[in-house]
């Protein structure tokens, strides 16, 4: 709430505290402006057309052979020079979780429907009216006064709606989202064998570890010692564990929320063909928010390394973590990485990584939900 101040409301909600931030554009080469401020009303996708402006790049109407969407968009190419410029933008519309707003002219009509509640009942949801221009932090409900308002923006929210495909409003809770089934590319398995050079596999398609026994397994070729890199990595720096070589050492790390817990190998690993470097985890306990086990480190089947860690319960990201072989792209698990990004594995050649969950899996959908809100 105070780093949103002084706008109202915070993320989740369509009040400008969830939905204002600041956008800073630096283009020395482009502009002679410099440390000004501009009011024109723009949105976030805006920034692609505008790239595509100054590049004098036109958007294609196909892709190999696809039909592109056409961008909602508007360049903000026009304010960088003239503050007076006038906004192309009339007509911004917002819809999360069951909160709504639209914003029209200067004029701003928002629900107060509270999001994630299971609530329903949207035809009896309070819009409130601002008038934007003149009170951006939203501290003068003019629906009373300006009802024909009200009536025009609410109207426009649903064209806006439709044509948007924001129908039918949902606002179910946690729970009811985490326990209502989900498409699946393959059936839950025991054992998940992942090669290098593809793309990442998204978490929500990919093995499940948490809160489970499990073992990752890499056969990997290393002619000569010096080989360093990811070898298996699942998460980001919010949550998720990697094993990786560095130093000559089997590195393995457990974010836990952003704690990081690490184990290293005792042993130089060594040269060879079809070695296997793994990390074992074998569960002790459960506990309310985490599960509790050793984790230990194999070259083959010598253990050069063990540690008690603990894992968490709930899903690496909101949107769903990448499971990566041979690199790590985005937000790493862990800055130890060796190398620089994408920390892509050298010195040897990864043939497979395999990841047994032949363990019980955890299931408790509804603490997963609470503790995806706590994180939130």
């Amino acid at each position: 709430m105070a780093f949103n101040t002084p706008f109202k409301m915070w993320k989740r909600y369509e009040f400008n505290g969830g939905t204002c931030d600041p956008c800073i554009i630096s283009w020395p080469a482009g502009t002679s402006v410099r440390g000004e401020i501009r009011d024109q009303y723009h949105h976030a996708i805006d920034i692609v057309p505008t790239i595509l402006d100054v590049l004098g790049v036109e958007a294609p109407e196909t892709i190999k052979g696809h039909v592109q969407a056409p961008f909602d968009g508007m360049s903000m190419r026009a304010s960088l020079d003239d503050a007076a410029a006038a906004s192309p933008r009339k007509t911004q519309f917002y819809s999360m979780l069951g909160s709504r707003s639209i914003w029209h002219e200067g004029w701003k009509a928002v629900t107060t429907h509270p999001t994630v509640s299971g609530w329903g009942h949207f035809n009896d949801d309070e819009w409130e009216l601002y008038h934007t221009d003149v009170d951006r932090a939203e501290t003068r409900n003019l629906a009373a006064e300006r009802p024909d308002k009200v009536r025009e923006l609410v109207n426009l929210w649903f064209c806006e709606a439709g044509a948007n495909a924001a129908l039918p409003l949902d606002d179910r809770s946690a729970v009811e989202i985490f326990n209502t089934p989900r498409p699946q590319l393959i059936a839950p398995r025991a054992r998940y064998v992942y090669r290098p050079g593809t793309a990442p596999i998204s978490e929500w398609q990919a093995v499940n570890t948490k809160g489970r026994s499990f073992v990752i397994g890499a056969l990997v070729d290393i002619p000569a010692p010096g080989a360093e890199g990811v070898l298996f990595a699942f998460g980001s720096r919010f949550g998720g564990h990697a094993l990786y070589l560095k130093n000559n050492r089997l590195h393995y790390v457990n974010n836990f929320v952003g704690t990081e817990q690490h184990v290293v190998g005792t042993e130089d690993v060594p040269a060879g063909h079809n070695l296997i470097l793994s990390a074992s985890f074998d569960k002790e306990s459960l506990e309310a928010d985490h599960a509790t086990g050793i984790l230990s480190l194999y070259h083959a089947d010598h253990k050069v390394g063990e540690a008690r860690i603990k894992t968490q319960l709930g899903a690496y990201a909101i949107a769903g973590a990448g499971l990566y072989v041979g690199r790590h792209n985005g937000e790493p698990v862990t800055d130890d990485y060796p190398g620089q990004p994408p920390y892509t594995f050298t010195g040897g050649t990864i043939d497979r990584v395999a990841v047994d969950v032949s363990g019980d899996p955890y299931m408790d959908l509804e603490r997963e939900a609470a503790l995806m809100i706590m994180r939130e």
